[in-house]
C-alpha cells in the first residue's frame, strides 16, 4: 500500500462536473488500495473574484483581513469534493489549513511553512477516509488565518507530502507534464519522462509556470519525488525526481524563456572600489530584483559601464533610481530597453559537454538574432535579445539541440 497526496489546481477543481471527475480519479487510487490525501485549490477564477471585492471597499486591504477572505475560496473545494466522494460510497473528511495545523510564520499573503501535523491525518487514513485539505493557507502561532502566495496549494501539497512520508506528490494540472519548451511556442516540444530538481528549479526560476519554485525547493530538500499530470488527460506525466547517477543525462533537458524583462545600462561611471554597491545598493533597498548583471570598463580606462535586467514591472523604479546615482557619482549617462527578453537552455548534461555555448550562439546568429547579454552556469546558460525575436530563437534552439528527438523524453 502506498501514500499519495495530490494537488488539483483551480482549473482543475473549476466546476461541480470537474469535482466530480477528480472525486473519480481519487476513488481510482482507492480501488487499488492505496491511501489518498488530496490538497485543492480554490475553483478557476475565484480567487480573482475574492481579490476584486476587496480591492472594491480598501485598496490595498488590510493584509490580515485579505488573508481571511481569501482563505474561503479552498473552504469551499475542500467541503464539495468531501461531498462527491461521500456520494460515491467513499469515506472522506475535509480540512482547512488552520484545522490540520499548518503553522506558518505571520508573514500576511506569502507567509512560509514552518511546520505541519500529521497526527491528524494519520488518524483518518487508518480509518480509510480520504482527506481533502484546502491549500494556500495556514496558521500562525497567534492564531490568525495565513496565505502562502499564488501558486501556494503547490507548497502545501510538498509539505504534507513530506510530513506524512508519502511515496509520492502529484500535481494535476492543465497540462500533461513537464516540455522541453512551451508546446505554444514550438509544436513539435515533446514531453520529458523524468527531469531532475536542479534542472526543474531552473526552468522554473527562469519561467516555466507549471510548478511554483517554492514548491520545488521544498520537494529537493527533503527528496519527495513529484509527478506533474493532466486532469483532463490520462497519462504517467513528468516524474521530477533527484538526479539519478546510473541514467545517461540528455544534453539540454528545455528551453525556458521569459517575456518579463527589462535592462538598464549607466555608462561612464567613475572607474573605483564599491562601483557596484553604489548602483545596486539603492535597487536593492527598493526592493528591485536583479538578475543578469555585466561590467565592462570604458574606452577611456577611467570609466567603466554598468548593465543589469529587472522584472519589466519594476522597470520605470529602477530607471528614477538609477538616473539620480548617474547625477550624483558624475555618469555620462543613463539608457534603458524595455524590449528584451530571456533565453534559457537549461540540462545537467551540459557539465560534461563542451562547445554548448558555440552552437547555441551560432544557431543564434544563422537567424540573424544578436545577443545583448549573456549568463551561464553549470546547467544553465541565458541570453537576452530583443522581443521580436523570442519565438524564432526558442525555435531555432529547440531545432539546434534536436529536441524535437523523442531521445529527450
Amino acid at each position: 500500500m502506498a501514500l499519495i497526496v495530490q494537488k488539483y489546481g483551480g482549473t482543475s477543481v473549476g466546476s461541480v462536473e470537474r469535482i466530480c471527475a477528480v472525486a473519480e480519479k481519487v476513488m481510482a487510487i482507492r480501488a487499488r488500495g492505496d491511501d489518498v490525501v488530496v490538497v485543492v485549490s480554490a475553483m478557476s477564477g475565484e480567487t480573482n473574484r475574492l481579490v476584486a471585492l476587496a480591492k472594491s471597499i480598501a485598496d490595498p486591504p488590510k493584509a490580515r483581513e485579505f488573508d481571511v477572505l481569501l482563505s474561503t475560496g479552498e473552504q469551499v473545494t475542500i467541503s464539495l469534493l468531501s461531498m462527491a466522494l461521500e456520494a460515491r460510497g467513499c469515506s472522506a473528511r475535509s480540512y482547512t489549513g488552520a484545522q490540520v495545523h499548518i503553522l506558518t510564520d505571520s508573514a500576511h499573503t506569502k507567509a512560509r511553512i514552518l511546520e505541519v501535523d500529521d497526527q491528524r491525518i494519520h488518524a483518518d487514513l487508518a480509518q480509510g477516509t480520504v482527506v481533502v485539505v484546502a491549500g494556500f493557507q495556514g496558521i500562525d502561532t497567534e492564531g490568525n488565518i495565513t496565505t502562502l502566495g499564488r501558486g501556494g496549494s503547490d507548497t502545501t501539497a510538498v509539505a504534507l507530502a513530506v510530513a506524512l512520508k508519502a511515496d509520492e506528490c502529484q500535481i494535476y494540472t492543465d497540462v500533461d507534464g513537464v516540455y522541453t519548451t512551451d508546446p505554444r511556442v514550438v509544436p513539435e516540444a515533446l514531453r520529458l519522462e523524468q527531469i531532475c530538481f536542479e534542472e526543474m528549479l531552473e526552468m522554473a526560476s527562469l519561467g516555466s509556470k507549471v510548478l511554483q519554485i517554492r514548491a520545488v525547493e521544498f520537494a529537493s530538500k527533503y527528496n519527495m519525488p513529484l509527478r506533474v499530470l493532466s486532469s483532463f488527460k490520462e497519462g504517467p506525466g513528468t516524474l521530477i525526481a533527484p538526479e539519478d547517477e546510473t541514467m545517461e543525462k540528455a544534453l539540454i533537458s528545455g528551453i525556458a524563456f521569459s517575456r518579463d524583462e527589462a535592462k538598464l545600462t549607466i555608462l561612464g561611471v567613475p572607474d573605483k572600489p564599491g562601483v557596484a554597491y553604489m548602483m545596486l545598493g539603492p535597487i536593492s533597498e527598493a526592493n528591485i530584483e536583479v538578475d543578469m548583471i555585466i561590467q565592462n570598463m570604458g574606452a577611456d580606462g577611467n570609466t567603466t559601464d554598468f548593465t543589469f535586467t529587472v522584472h519589466r514591472n519594476d522597470y520605470k523604479t529602477a530607471l528614477d533610481i538609477l538616473q539620480n546615482i548617474a547625477q550624483e557619482v558624475g555618469a555620462r549617462e543613463v539608457r534603458g530597453d524595455e524590449h528584451i527578453v530571456k533565453i534559457s537552455l537549461v540540462g545537467v548534461g551540459m557539465r560534461s559537454h563542451a562547445g554548448i555555448a558555440s552552437t547555441m550562439f551560432k544557431a543564434l546568429a544563422d537567424e540573424g538574432i544578436n545577443i545583448q547579454m549573456i549568463s551561464t552556469s553549470e546547467i544553465k546558460i541565458s541570453v537576452v535579445v530583443h522581443e521580436k525575436y523570442l519565438e524564432l530563437g526558442i525555435r531555432s534552439l529547440h531545432a539546434a539541440f534536436d529536441l524535437n528527438s523523442e531521445s529527450v523524453s
